[in-house]
C-alpha cells in the first residue's frame, strides 16, 4: 500500500482511508518500508492507524516510526490525510498476518542482509515498486536488486499474491544480464561483489518438441522470393533453439479470425513458463506483443488460463522486438498435454518462436504400485525357506491362492527336497508375518499394493496328485547288502536285500550273448508284477529254466507304492534286464 503518486510527491488536501483486513484470529503485522511526509506538528499533514481498541501514530515528520507493528487485532483502519505542502513522498507499507513474522517490504534489497542463505515472504504488488533489478534467473541477480521485485522475475512468486522466497548468495560476477520476464524488465549491471539466486523446485526444464507433427497453426505464411523460390514459415519452424525464420500467422490484419499455435506434448506434464520470440530475422520486423494460453488434455474441451485473483482470461506481456526472448510464467503451472498460444496484439504480423519450462509429472502411488506387480521380486531378498508336506501327501494349506489372470506368476519353482528357492517365488514368505505386525513396513514392496476385490494375496504351489517320492530302482548285488541296509534305515522305506543263496547279479549277464530273445509283452494292467519273457528258439537252456524269470512275490499287506519285493532272486537273463530298464 502507497499513498497516492508514490514515489512522487503526494497531491494536497487529500483524505485517504482504507481498512486491512486477515483472517479472524489471526494478529496483523504492519511494516513501513518509506515515510516522508513533510509536516513536523502532524497537524494537517499524517499517517494514522486505528483498530477497535487501540490507536497507532499519527507519525509525520522526522519523528521517529516503527519498522514494524505486531496488532493485537485482525483488522486496522489506515488513514492518511495532507493540507498544503511542497514536496513529500508520502508513505509504503506491507502487511500480513502472523503466519508470516519474516516478512519484508517492496523496497529491501539483497545487500540489506549478510546471510549466506536465508528465507523472506514478499507481499503482493511489488512489481511497479520503482527501483531497478540487474540479471536473470539462471546467472543470478545483482545485490543491489530489489529482492520482491527480482523475485516475480524470476518466477518463484506471482505479483497478484506475493509468497515465500529462498535466497542464496553467491560471489558476483563481471556482467549481469537483463532480460523482460513476468511483465518485469531488468537491467544490464556491471560488477559486483556478491550475487544472489532464487532456490528451485527444479521444474522448469526445456520440454523438448522434436517431431514437426507436435507443433500445428491454424495458418502459415507463404510467399515467393526474387529468385522465384517459395518461403513458408511453417508451424515446424515455430522451435526457439533452431536457426532460420519463425512460424508466421497467414494473415497480417488485425480484425481477422483468431490465429493459434498448437503444441502437443504427447502425453501429460507440468508446465511451468514459457519462452517466446519474434521473427528473429531483422528484415522481417514481426513479433507478438501480447498473448493468452489455452490448455486441454486428452477428450477434455480447452480451457483458459486465468489470474489468480480476479479469475479472468490473463493475457501475458509478449515481445517488444524481434529478437530479445521473453519468459513467462505459469503460477500455479498448467498441468496438460496441448496448450495453445492465442496472439492478442502484434507488429506487423505474427510471429512466433516458442520453448515450454516445465517437468514430468510425478508419478502416483498407484503407478508405482503397478510397477510393483509388474516385477515383484525386485526389491531385498531374504534367505530361503521352506515348505514342508506330511506323510499322507498332503500339503500344509497355510497360504492363500491367487486367483488373477497373471498365471506367469503362478508356475510351481523347484519343489523336491523340501526347499524352494525364494527368489522368482509366488509364495508367500514367512517373514512377512512380522512385517504386517506393524505399521512400519517397507515403503513400496510389492506386498503392500492394494489388490483388486476377489483376488488374494500369495499363490499355493500346484497341486501334485503322483506320489511325492518316487520308489527307488535297487541293484541288487551282494556286495552292496550293507549299502541298502543303510539308505533304507535313513530313508524310511524297507527295501530287502539280496539273500545269502544268490551267485550271480543282474549286472553278471549268466546268459549267451549271441542267444536270441523276444522282447518282453507288457504286463496286464491288473498284475502289477514282472512277466516272464518269451525266449527265441536259440536261447539259453538256462535262461528258460531259470527261476528268476519267475513274478516276485510281494507280500500284500504291504503298501505297493512303497515296497521292493521280498523274495530273493535270482539272475535274470538280458531281456528281463532290458524290461527293467
Amino acid at each position: 500500500m502507497t499513498s497516492k503518486n508514490y514515489p512522487g510527491t503526494y497531491p494536497n488536501h487529500t483524505v485517504c482511508e482504507k481498512t486491512i483486513t486477515v483472517p479472524k484470529g489471526k494478529r496483523l503485522i504492519l511494516r513501513l518500508g518509506d515515510l516522508d511526509i513533510e509536516s513536523q506538528t502532524c497537524a494537517s499533514d499524517y499517517l494514522l492507524f486505528t483498530s477497535s481498541s487501540d490507536q497507532y501514530g499519527p507519525y509525520c515528520g522526522s519523528m521517529t516510526v516503527p519498522k514494524e507493528l505486531l496488532l493485537n487485532t485482525s483488522e486496522v483502519t489506515v488513514r492518511f490525510e495532507s493540507g498544503s505542502h511542497i514536496s513529500g513522498r508520502g508513505f509504503l507499507l506491507t502487511y500480513a498476518s502472523s503466519d508470516h513474522p519474516d516478512l519484508i517490504t517492496c523496497l529491501e534489497r539483497a545487500n540489506h542482509y549478510l546471510k549466506t542463505e536465508y528465507s523472506k515472504f514478499c507481499p503482493a504488488g511489488c512489481r511497479d515498486i520503482a527501483g531497478d533489478i540487474s540479471g536473470n534467473v539462471v546467472h543470478g541477480y545483482r545485490d543491489t536488486s530489489l529482492l520482491c521485485k527480482a523475485a516475480i522475475h524470476a518466477g518463484v512468486i506471482a505479483d497478484e499474491v506475493g509468497g515465500q522466497i529462498g535466497v542464496l548468495l553467491r560471489r558476483g560476477v563481471s556482467r549481469y544480464e537483463g532480460i523482460l520476464a513476468n511483465g518485469v524488465l531488468s537491467r544490464h549491471g556491471s560488477l559486483s561483489d556478491k550475487r544472489f539466486l532464487f532456490t528451485s523446485n527444479g521444474c522448469s526444464r526445456s520440454l523438448s518438441l522434436e517431431p514437426d507433427w507436435q507443433i500445428r497453426a491454424s495458418s502459415s505464411w507463404e510467399w515467393i522470393n526474387e529468385t522465384g523460390g517459395q518461403v513458408r514459415w511453417s508451424p515446424g519452424q515455430a522451435r526457439l533453439q533452431d536457426q532460420g525464420p519463425s512460424w508466421a500467422s497467414g494473415d497480417r490484419s488485425k480484425n481477422h479470425k483468431r490465429e493459434w499455435l498448437r503444441i502437443d506434448l504427447g502425453e501429460k506434464k507440468k508446465i511451468t513458463g514459457i519462452r517466446t520470440t519474434g521473427s528473429t530475422q531483422s528484415n522481417f520486423n514481426f513479433y507478438v506483443k501480447s498473448f493468452v494460453m489455452n490448455f486441454r488434455n486428452n477428450n477434455s474441451k480447452w480451457e483458459t488460463y486465468k489470474g489468480i485473483v480476479n479469475n479472468e482470461e490473463k493475457v501475458f506481456q509478449g515481445n517488444s522486438n524481434f529478437r530479445d526472448p521473453v519468459r513467462n510464467n505459469f503460477i500455479p503451472p498448467i498441468v496438460a498435454r496441448y496448450v495453445r498460444v492465442i496472439p492478442q496484439t502484434w507488429h506487423q504480423r505474427i510471429a512466433l518462436k516458442v520453448e515450454l519450462l516445465g517437468c514430468q509429472i510425478a508419478p502416483s502411488r498407484t503407478q508405482d504400485c503397478w510397477k510393483q506387480i509388474k516385477y515383484p521380486f525386485a526389491r531385498h531378498q531374504s534367505a530361503e525357506f521352506t515348505i514342508s508336506y506330511d506323510n499322507e501327501k498332503e500339503m500344509t494349506q497355510k497360504l492363500d491362492l491367487i486367483t488373477s489372470d497373471m498365471a506367469d506368476y503362478q508356475q510351481p519353482l523347484m519343489i523336491g527336497t523340501g526347499t524352494v528357492a525364494r527368489k522368482g517365488s509366488t509364495f508367500r514368505p514367512m517373514d512377512t508375518e512380522a512385517d504386517e505386525a506393524g505399521p512400519a513396513a517397507e515403503a513400496g514392496g510389492h506386498y503392500d499394493c492394494p489388490l483388486p476385490a476377489g483376488r488374494h494375496e500369495y499363490a499355493l504351489p500346484l497341486t501334485n496328485p503322483e506320489p511325492e517320492y518316487a520308489t527307488p530302482i535297487v541293484e541288487r548285488h551282494l556286495a552292496r547288502a550293507h549299502t541298502f541296509s543303510a539308505f533304507s534305515a535313513r530313508s524310511g522305506y524297507r527295501v530287502p536285500g539280496p539273500g545269502p543263496t544268490h551267485k550271480h547279479s543282474l549286472s553278471s549277464g549268466a546268459f549267451s550273448p549271441a542267444a536270441g530273445y523276444q522282447l518282453p509283452q507288457s504286463p496286464a494292467p491288473a498284475d502289477p508284477g514282472y512277466d516272464k519273457p518269451k525266449g527265441g528258439g536259440g536261447g539259453s537252456a538256462a535262461g528258460r529254466a531259470d527261476p528268476a524269470c519267475q513274478k516276485p512275490q510281494v507280500n500284500p499287506a504291504t503298501n505297493a507304492a512303497y515296497l521292493a519285493p521280498r523274495d530273493c532272486l535270482r539272475p535274470l537273463n538280458q531281456t528281463a534286464v532290458t524290461a527293467l530298464l
